[in-house]
């Protein structure tokens, strides 16, 4: 990596001293100037930063307000309800019908814009208290040569009910239908400033992950649950990233997996369950009180707040703890306590809070946008106009 120090520079400097060191040094001394040299040039140019460690010491912008006001004009509750939100209440457990509609509904949007996601498939069988079951993970990523990733996930499955036992569909609402359509509304209205930062900036990128069989089929044990984000931590795990590499895998490009989950109710309250990630859940609290303060949220008085990371909190079983037994740092967005609907058969769009939603669309999209260092391109003042 070639920062301040050019590489014409570097050329220059390496030429002058190998000439002076050969005519001072033997062979065996002059391997190790050589390797001395190498490292001096690394140091100079990283600050002796490897770049697996480039997230541990990741700074985020901070808009401007008028930079926020442009990026949430963008996002439209009513239209996300209707395009994606829909589509995506229907039963949808692994294997069904519907899960197979939902997944043709994620990539059909994401293929739709503009700014050039490149959508995987992560399909696979596993076993399950029901027999063999096919599964598929859907991986998006704005720019796959980017060595860096902010990852956002969520589960598009919904909890599997036998219909001899209950005769009625599991909307599974919260649980995760609405953070799924929250992730595709996101892609669409930030579409014009991911395709700008996706060719500005080489070496960080934006990731969604969508799993599939999150919830356990008949009852939660270590093998029947987790089903696509053990399988996608496993295989990540086991692929080179970059490209090539020998020692390094794709889980070391995550900067952070925000999981989001059980999104949807009334009043959330997100606790921090992971003191190394406290800062970015801080950074949530600043732009819950930044939108605030500029009267851009809806239904939120001074009384209400979303994000608390003074607050610990116990630690969920979900999607990240496939990834967390691996090393990559979770900033985990699940309320507590618990919608009271969780796992119930009101867990359906009548129960929804449309004024949270739209906050937290907000919230986590300036998110999105600050931790890409990605500035919306502000339209000038009519007025101002000679």
């Amino acid at each position: 990596m070639i920062c301040s120090f050019h590489r014409e520079e570097a050329g220059m400097w390496r030429g002058a001293t190998t000439a002076m060191a050969e005519r001072s040094l033997g062979p065996s001394k002059m391997r190790l100037f050589y390797t001395v040299a190498i490292w001096v040039t690394l140091i100079h140019c990283t600050d002796g930063i490897p770049w697996t460690e480039e997230k541990l010491h990741h700074r985020a912008f901070t808009l401007t307000r008028a930079e926020i006001s442009t990026a949430v004009s963008h996002t439209d509750l009513e239209q996300m309800w209707q395009r994606d939100l829909r589509p995506l209440l229907v039963t949808r457990y692994p294997g069904s019908a519907g899960s197979t509609a939902v997944q043709e509904h994620i990539k059909t949007v994401l293929a739709g814009l503009g700014a050039g996601w490149e959508v995987t498939e992560d399909k696979f069988m596993s076993q399950t208290p029901y027999g063999p079951l096919p599964f598929t993970n859907l991986v998006a990523t704005l720019n796959s040569s980017a060595t860096r990733q902010l990852v956002l996930a969520c589960h598009y499955d919904s909890k599997y009910y036998p219909p001899q036992w209950h005769g009625r569909e599991f909307q599974g609402a919260t649980d995760s239908a609405v953070p799924c359509a929250m992730m595709l509304e996101l892609a669409r209205a930030l579409d014009v400033e991911l395709k700008a930062q996706k060719s500005s900036s080489a070496d960080l990128t934006l990731q969604l992950l969508f799993f599939d069989g999150e919830e356990a089929l008949f009852q939660w044990t270590p093998t029947d649950s987790l089903y696509g984000s053990r399988h996608l931590a496993q295989k990540m795990e086991a692929t080179p990233h970059p490209a090539g590499a020998t020692d390094t895998n794709q889980l070391h490009g995550m900067d952070l997996l925000v999981l989001l989950d059980l999104i949807g109710g009334p009043s959330p309250t997100f606790g921090n369950q992971f003191p190394s990630t406290s800062h970015w859940l801080s950074r949530l609290q600043s732009i819950e009180k930044r939108l605030h303060s500029m009267n851009q949220l809806v239904d939120h008085p001074d009384s209400v707040q979303y994000f608390w990371p003074n607050i610990p909190v116990g630690h969920v079983q979900d999607d990240h703890i496939p990834f967390l037994n691996r090393g990559v740092r979770v900033l985990h967005l699940i309320p507590s306590p618990f919608p009271s609907v969780w796992h119930t058969f009101d867990d359906n769009e009548q129960n929804l809070d449309r004024a949270t939603i739209q906050n937290l669309n907000k919230i986590i999209q300036v998110f999105v946008l600050e931790y890409l260092n990605a500035r919306p391109a502000v339209p000038s003042n009519p007025q101002n106009v000679p």
